[in-house]
């Protein structure tokens, strides 16, 4: 699939500010799934300087800043990226990562520690049963843990669009039973996690409704199958990640894979700010 997308970002504020340095992760990523053709980015006002960055994660990220005060700060990336895997289970896993538990050789599962820990200090009890009773309907198959798992989430949860906040607790939305892409894909992690199964967080987009002009950022999961590598699944929508998502970051925290991260001060003294966040993406 080949996708021309158009991301436009404008933060409005009430009075004049200084822009301190931002974090930029909204250049997809160049992989074995996806190939970036092309990508442009243009800052207003123009940052006095950039610079590419590869991250802990391995994420392609641009660091801007600014000299100058302003009352707005627009971000516009336009990109092309060919998308290739139209099958997401062409892979063949490891005889021993099968069935639950895992025994993981010690240097694989040295490197999976950050993709292992729970989003709050310890593993949310509601996320922990959950993970359990699934486990054990499906005989501890991996394969069908996965699957059952974001079926069970598409089906049991209706989606709700915040714009704003961090994700919830995975424990909160699986008793709302409701939350946006990003606690979806939480919860998704929290699950995975609680039984020993690597997993991290996905920003990026989602081909979503053709008949819409406009779409939103996007956020999934990939979890870490040996032998498979990352595979992605999707629990807002239910599907497991082909050539119809575009991945921009990924991290072990969401926190991390967050598209611009930045802070403000005003010139003069503080008062309530507000900004206004306009995304459109074009296919």
């Amino acid at each position: 699939m080949l996708y021309h997308i158009s991301h436009k970002t404008i933060y409005t504020y009430n009075q004049p500010v200084t822009l301190n340095p931002h974090l930029l992760r909204l250049r997809p990523r160049c992989d074995g799934w996806q190939k970036l053709l092309d990508f442009s980015l243009t800052v207003e006002p123009q940052p006095t300087g950039l610079s590419q960055i590869g991250d802990l994660d391995g994420n392609n990220t641009i660091k801007v800043w600014f000299t100058q005060p302003t009352e707005q700060l627009t971000i516009e990336v336009n990109s092309t990226v060919e998308t290739y895997v139209d099958n997401p289970f062409n892979y063949l896993l490891e005889p021993w990562a099968l069935k639950f538990p895992i025994d993981y050789p010690s240097s694989l599962l040295t490197q999976l520690q950050p993709y292992l820990q729970p989003y709050g200090t310890t593993y949310d009890p509601i996320a922990f049963q959950l993970a359990h009773e699934i486990a054990s309907e499906v005989n501890g198959e991996i394969g069908s843990f996965l699957s059952t798992l974001n079926e069970r989430i598409y089906k049991s949860c209706e989606y709700c669009i915040r714009e704003t906040g961090k994700p919830w607790q995975p424990g909160l939305t699986w008793n709302l039973k409701k939350g946006s892409c990003r606690d979806f894909s939480v919860l998704f992690m929290e699950v995975c996690r609680a039984v020993g199964l690597g997993a991290r967080f996905v920003s990026g987009y989602q081909e979503g409704d053709l008949d819409k002009d406009e779409r939103d950022l996007h956020a999934w999961v990939e979890v870490y199958l040996p032998g498979g590598g990352w595979r992605g699944y999707d629990p807002t929508h239910g599907l497991a990640i082909a050539d119809r998502h575009i991945a921009l970051v990924a991290s072990a925290h969401p926190a991390y894979a967050a598209p611009v991260v930045g802070a403000i001060t005003p010139v003069q003294s503080k008062s309530e700010m507000e900004a206004y966040i306009s995304i459109k993406r074009e296919v």
